[in-house]
């Protein structure tokens, strides 16, 4: 386990398909503070992102730190992005609809499936109390540790371990985040929710999801479509 010292409808893509919107470009590093703004301008607040945490959680995340050396240009633009091991850091868009639709206020415990780059990471380090983030490829988990640890995020803890089973040391959370496409919502996920916890999680064969809020109440839960969604999918005992 990783912990972090003192010193994070439409189609929306999430497996590196697009059809980006905005000429690419190849800027200064200098521009990435107005390069920011107007991602959260033009490709969230216009398209419907209204939380106003979430937009200022983007607006300070500097999403290029996540990103290799190779691709940092495009940072900002409206599309995935590749990552090591053969998967990606999501389009922001889809990110920001995640994180609007799990209703965060700051004082949540949350379990995030699928650490990746780490960018999530350090929005929902932004929005919570404390975040336990699942990843089951060491060199993703060791990377994102050190970027996450690098901008001085102390509120994560990471661990490398099949997500779609949990954490259950930590549970019940108040929120869980699934950064990939599950066959069906996990039961031990369910099971770790709190009481009146969300979880957003995108379900659904490999080439087309749904993004569902999932909430608990008691021994039920109740399930809505948020959107619609591509993402790669969820390795693990309880997803493919």
């Amino acid at each position: 386990m990783l912990k972090f010292g003192a010193a994070s409808g439409r189609q929306h893509n999430s497996d590196g398909s697009h059809t980006s919107q905005t000429p690419m470009r190849f800027g200064d590093p200098a521009s990435y503070d107005e390069q920011r703004q107007e991602m959260v301008e033009l490709q969230l607040r216009r398209r419907g992102v209204h939380d106003a945490r979430v937009l200022e959680a983007m607006l300070q995340v500097p999403r290029h730190e996540f990103i290799p050396e190779e691709f940092r240009a495009q940072a900002y633009e409206d599309h995935p992005l590749p990552i090591a091991k053969e998967q990606t850091i999501s389009q922001p868009l889809i990110i920001a609809i995640s994180l609007q639709a799990i209703a965060l206020t700051g004082s949540e415990s949350v379990l995030e499936v699928g650490t990746g780059s780490g960018y999530q990471t350090a929005l929902l380090a932004s929005l919570t109390r404390q975040v336990y983030s699942a990843e089951r490829h060491p060199e993703l988990a060791e990377t994102a540790e050190r970027t996450l640890r690098n901008l001085g995020f102390s509120n994560v803890q990471v661990s490398i371990r099949d997500g779609s089973q949990g954490w259950k040391e930590h549970s019940p959370y108040d929120a869980i985040l699934v950064s990939a496409a599950a066959p069906s919502v996990p039961r031990s996920l369910v099971e770790q929710l709190a009481d009146e916890g969300r979880m957003v999680i995108p379900v659904g064969p490999p080439h087309t999801q749904h993004l569902l809020l999932v909430r608990r109440n008691g021994l039920t839960t109740t399930t809505e479509t948020v959107d619609g969604c591509r993402f790669v999918p969820l390795v693990g005992a309880e997803g493919y």
